[in-house]
């Protein structure tokens, strides 16, 4: 009777790991269709659609820009600077090491992320990062702080 049982019971793990092989693969196929329609996807922000992003606070703007080019230039308000080059590493911190360095809540891969930077070309590299760890809702604001200060600091009257 022992035979049997185990017998039985080898059967059984050997169809649980198929099983469990053709869920993974499928998941793969899944993922990986995902990931070329997300970077497919136009994934640019305008500067009014930022605007009104920013005032229904619904995003988290990362400004990728180093921190010097932030305090030469000046920053997006409301905007958290994390340069490019640890973008990558911030979104994987635990976070509570993400709110004791940059001062911020981590992100969470569902939230609404924008990345700006200058002029477009590092918000796009540090898009594709998020995007590659899972942040498929992540967009960027092409025109960057070159287009925001022209829309921003062009248009207003001296003195407001």
């Amino acid at each position: 009777m022992k035979k049997v049982h185990q017998g039985n019971h080898h059967g059984h793990i050997t169809e649980k790991k198929n099983d469990a092989s053709r869920k993974a693969s499928g998941l793969n196929s899944i993922k990986g269709n995902c990931h070329n329609f997300c970077t497919a996807v136009f994934k640019d922000v305008t500067y009014k659609e930022l605007k009104n992003l920013l005032n229904s606070k619904k995003i988290m703007l990362i400004d990728v820009r180093e921190t010097w080019e932030i305090l030469e230039c000046g920053k997006i308000p409301g905007s958290v600077n994390i340069p490019l080059g640890e973008v990558g590493e911030a979104l994987q911190m635990h976070p509570e090491d993400f709110k004791e360095k940059y001062n911020e809540v981590k992100p969470s891969k569902s939230d609404s992320l924008v990345f700006s930077c200058l002029a477009g070309v590092r918000s796009k590299k540090a898009l594709d990062t998020a995007v590659s760890l899972g942040f498929n809702s992540a967009k960027h604001y092409a025109g960057g702080w070159k287009e925001w200060a022209s829309y921003e600091y062009s248009e207003k009257p001296q003195g407001n």
